[in-house]
């Protein structure tokens, strides 16, 4: 299945939740794009690895959580799939 033909949606947690569920069942290679006041360009980059839960508000992962509303790029593969202004 060919991932980047076939996702329209503009919901973070809707993208990766269909990334999650596709072929291979994982987010290996998925780059999630957040706003982190402080870091470096004010943003940071969590792998796909790293995720352990997409819960319904926040993104659960090795080092906390996330809210959905701080992400602002999504890619896997080199390829964008959800790219909007940084709040």
């Amino acid at each position: 299945m060919n991932y980047t033909a076939e996702i329209y949606m503009t919901n973070p947690r809707d993208i990766l939740n269909e990334l999650k569920w596709m072929d291979d069942r994982s987010l290996k290679g998925v780059e999630v794009f957040y706003v982190h006041r402080g870091a470096p360009g004010d943003f940071k980059v969590l792998m796909g690895d790293d995720i352990i839960h997409l819960g319904r508000s926040f993104i659960k992962h090795t080092d906390g959580e996330i809210p959905y509303h701080r992400i602002f790029q999504i890619s896997k593969g080199g390829k964008v799939l959800l790219s909007r202004e940084r709040d």
